[in-house]
């Protein structure tokens, strides 16, 4: 759960590396630092915090080379300061190195070294892996740390340099992400395309258990057991505005005002008046032969797919499961012959969704992967692939990768449904109508932010909130207040409105607001008559319903408004004003939107 940036060329390495740090802190922030091989041996400097504050101590550093490595973490092993912030010298200050991941068997590995000898300096798992290359050293960098990294067990990314070999790199990774970047005197590593971004648009995606060699004139891809391999070389279409803020606050802030445009994009060649369409090799009578579907996610990804599931409940006549990945992999699930396990991960290297699909792929089940990361792990493991279109989302809180996420498992379900003969042509017709008003209805309820804003204002100081919904709804509460805590720090907990009487009601009073997403639905009636009993205990609701909606308005204290649209569909809608409410809260509160405490972008550990 940490970001790692290599740099060998011709450029001040300290000010590439610090630049990639910046891109790259979403995934981990507690500590930072860099190593730079300068004037002949190796310069440390780290420091707990973020990466601002490391920058302060490397614009005062001397610190003068063209090779080096970075690091910003998030701690697994050992806590959060100085002595424990990466890269890790050995204990001879010649060789360092930089990890993401966990090294399961560190302990043991330390216990051996130690009785020979060696002294460490700090409490993680990664300084095992620097004394171990050094230990293993015998004039060859790439074969030291091979030698090293057969020892480990775990998931892990390295990339490692030695002032004995000052043009070189090595970089490895076992289940843990890496990408190479491709220069032209110069070349790059980075834990995310995001770093290399200012730099090249030429990369290459490591696979499972690869390692590389990288110098100004070239890169060389070997495989744990010392043999050359073949890779292709990616171009990434990202534009680099994208990944900036763009005159917004906050990331955040931009990227729930980019979500229109995300449904334009995901929907792009996939959906026109007529129907829909997606880059699958599937034919009708293969989609015949699926006998079940199982969406397997973490986080707001997990949200997601759960209106996935109903969609494919709604357009199919398929069974369908959505489960949490981490328990879903250590199930003893019993797949039907023709199981489709959809796994859904912004970013593609959510390790319990990897460890998931590859579970899927033992038992024998068929795997597809819904990712916003051409080349991510589950890009490249999955059977069948789509892609988000959503661009970087850099805010720790995913927002419009949600919508992305929501609106292709739509086109999935309305695809499926068509090739399985379940799905009539009209019945297409109407969605993908529907469908293509959506963009402009998202940019309508955008449009109401100041309304958000002012019950912000009135809400923020509340340290408690239950959020409710039915049907369609009820992930959108789920995800609504999910939003709430992660950037406010307010405790927020979401139930299906019809299990309030369960348990939740005995803790409303009128020091618990309640937020009800209530469109005009089939549930409409039913999730009303909650409304009525959470009044009936003095609680402040506020609603989220529909334009015109006056029923709703006789009930409730407060009421933000969208537009009406197909019922499968409201999520899309109703999500949009609990974002702004999220972020208008957490700013008011003066808490750190874009990179909440004790998160991480990309959860690559379990």
């Amino acid at each position: 759960m940490c970001g790692i940036v290599g740099y060998v060329g011709g450029r001040s390495a300290k000010e590439v590396l610090l630049e990639g740090l910046k891109r790259l802190e979403y995934r981990g922030y507690d500590s930072a630092g860099v190593a730079v091989l300068s004037d002949g041996r190796i310069g440390l400097v780290k420091e707990a915090g973020k990466v601002s504050e490391l920058e302060g101590l490397l614009r005062r550093s001397n610190l003068d080379g063209s090779l080096g490595i970075g690091h910003t973490r998030w701690a697994t092993h050992g806590v959060p300061n100085q002595v424990n912030a990466h890269p890790h010298l050995d204990e001879t200050g010649r060789f360092a190195v930089v990890h993401n991941g966990i090294v399961e068997n560190y302990a043991e590995i330390k216990r051996e070294l130690a009785r020979e000898g060696v002294r460490f300096a700090s409490d993680t798992d990664t300084e095992v892996i620097v004394q171990l290359v050094s230990r293993l050293y015998g004039g060859d960098l790439l074969e030291a740390v091979r030698s090293a990294l057969l020892r480990l067990r775990g998931a892990f990314a390295v990339a490692v340099i030695s002032d004995m070999h000052p043009g070189e790199l090595v970089v490895a990774r076992k289940g843990s992400p890496l990408v190479l970047g491709l220069g032209e005197g110069e070349n790059f590593c980075a834990s995310d395309v995001t770093a290399l971004l200012p730099y090249t648009r030429r990369v290459i995606f490591l696979e499972e258990e690869e390692m590389a060699l990288l110098r100004r004139d070239g890169v060389w891809v070997f495989g744990f057991d010392g043999t050359p391999r073949s890779r292709e070389e990616h171009q990434v279409h990202w534009d680099l505005s994208m990944a900036e803020r763009g005159g917004y606050e906050h990331y955040m802030l931009k990227e729930i005002n980019e979500q229109g445009y995300v449904v334009r994009a995901t929907c792009e060649g996939r959906l026109s008046a007529e129907g829909v369409s997606l880059e699958l090799p599937w034919t009708s009578d293969f989609a015949r032969s699926i006998s079940e579907v199982h969406l397997v996610a973490c986080g707001t990804s997990y949200y997601a797919s759960l209106v996935g599931e109903r969609a494919l409940e709604r357009w199919t006549t398929l069974p369908v499961r959505t489960d949490i990945a981490s328990e879903f992999r250590y199930r003893r699930v019993h797949f039907r012959p023709g199981s489709l396990v959809v796994l859904v991960s912004q970013s593609g290297e959510t390790a319990d969704t990897i460890g998931a699909a590859r579970m899927a792929r033992a038992a024998g089940a068929r795997t597809m992967v819904l990712t916003n990361v051409v080349g991510s792990t589950l890009y490249r493991e999955c059977e069948d692939k789509l892609l988000l279109r959503a661009g970087p989302e850099i805010g720790v809180a995913a927002t419009k990768t949600f919508m992305g996420q929501i609106t292709l498992l739509y086109l999935l379900a309305v695809y499926l449904g068509k090739l399985r003969g379940e799905l009539s042509a009209e019945e297409e017709r109407a969605f993908c109508e529907e469908m293509l008003r959506m963009p402009y209805r998202v940019e309508l309820v955008l449009e109401r932010e100041g309304e958000v804003r002012a019950l912000a204002e009135k809400y923020h100081l509340f340290s408690n909130f239950l959020y409710l919904g039915r049907g369609f709804s009820f992930p959108v509460a789920m995800e609504g207040a999910l939003k709430l805590k992660e950037i406010s720090y307010v405790h927020a907990e979401a139930y299906a409105a019809g299990e309030m009487k369960h348990g939740p009601i005995a803790l409303i009073d009128e020091r618990m607001p309640v937020m009800v997403v209530i469109p005009r639905d089939s549930n409409f009636e039913k999730t009303l008559s909650n409304v009525q009993e959470t009044k009936a205990r003095r609680a402040r609701v506020i609603a989220v319903a529909t334009d015109g909606d006056e029923e709703v308005t006789h009930h409730v204290e407060d009421v933000l408004r969208v537009p009406p649209c197909a019922e499968e569909l409201t999520p899309m809608l109703t999500v949009v004003p609990l974002q702004l409410f999220a972020y208008h809260v957490a700013k008011l509160r003066c808490c750190e939107i874009d990179k909440p405490r004790n998160l991480a972008k990309s959860v690559t550990v379990e």
